[in-house]
């Protein structure tokens, strides 16, 4: 018997997922995404239509996850299993329980590590040597459901949320390889997470990226690093202006640099930036 399946996504790490099943020959009975308006400046936002008329797939715009044409279509539809990748929203017992298999999610971090939020910043800012994506089956928990396969992914020194995304965004389509076709071969194993192991990382906002001169060096170009593209960007206040900084380097001391922001230990030159409207103004 052929798998049902249906797909929830409003980025792009779902969507390639998504393009990964269909070049190893699957097929999807069901896309499901965000109305339009919604969540329009999300990091990594995408939209569904183009890929739902070529491939002749229906797509469900919704509000939220948990809403009743979402279940009444997953049953109609007699959908086995319903993946949920770069979603936000938190499935509730009726809706993980509607797809006769389960749900099927994919969290950027190794679990029972980083459960949560901003995995990509965080594991720049928190100064780890690796980090991956962690395919799991969704229970009533943030992140907590059994793990079905992990890719790891190494962390380099001068690692930033861009090069750091597009690692990420690989390894999503690796997994999804793996995971589809133990779907398909009805051979999926699930592995309890360790919940002695277990940490959460919290949500992060536009404005958690602000640059300030308490900070030191090395907190500083974290931070750059951190929420550089796709993200919203590291900014600082000066001469009654916002800089939204995208690149900079770092000095000891002032030589003939025309543009410095000091730190707590030295200065921040910034490299690639944009001037954004006068506070205020």
């Amino acid at each position: 018997m052929a798998l049902k399946a249906a797909f929830a996504t409003c980025v792009e790490l779902g969507f390639s997922c998504i393009e990964e099943i269909y070049k190893i020959n699957g097929s999807l009975d069901l896309l499901i995404t965000l109305v339009d308006e919604k969540a329009s400046n999300k990091s990594g936002r995408v939209y569904l239509d183009d890929f739902a008329v070529q491939k002749n797939i229906p797509l469900l715009k919704i509000n939220n996850i948990n809403d009743p044409e979402v279940i009444t279509e997953l049953k109609a539809r007699e959908i086995d299993w319903l993946f949920i990748i770069g979603w936000s929203q938190i499935a509730k017992k009726e809706l993980i329980d509607t797809p006769k298999e389960g749900c099927i999610g994919m969290h950027p971090t190794l679990l029972p590590q980083g459960r949560g939020r901003a995995a990509v910043p965080w594991a720049i800012l928190k100064g780890l040597d690796k980090t991956g994506v962690t395919a799991f089956k969704i229970d009533e928990g943030v992140d907590t459901g059994p793990i079905i396969d992990q890719v790891e992914i190494p962390i380099l020194q001068d690692e930033t949320a861009t090069t750091l995304y597009t690692k990420v965004n690989d390894a999503h389509i690796e997994l999804m390889d793996k995971v589809w076709n133990s779907l398909k071969n009805e051979d999926l194993l699930l592995k309890a997470q360790d919940e002695s192991k277990a940490t959460y990382w919290e949500g992060r906002k536009p404005q958690d990226g602000e640059l300030t001169s308490e900070m030191t060096i090395s907190e500083a170009e974290a931070l750059v690093r951190a929420v550089t593209h796709p993200y919203p960007g590291s900014f600082l206040e000066k001469n009654n202006q916002i800089y939204r900084i995208w690149r900079a380097k770092f000095i000891k001391e002032i030589k003939n640099e025309s543009f410095i922001f000091p730190l707590r230990d030295g200065y921040l030159v910034p490299e690639i930036y944009d001037i954004e409207e006068p506070i205020n103004a």
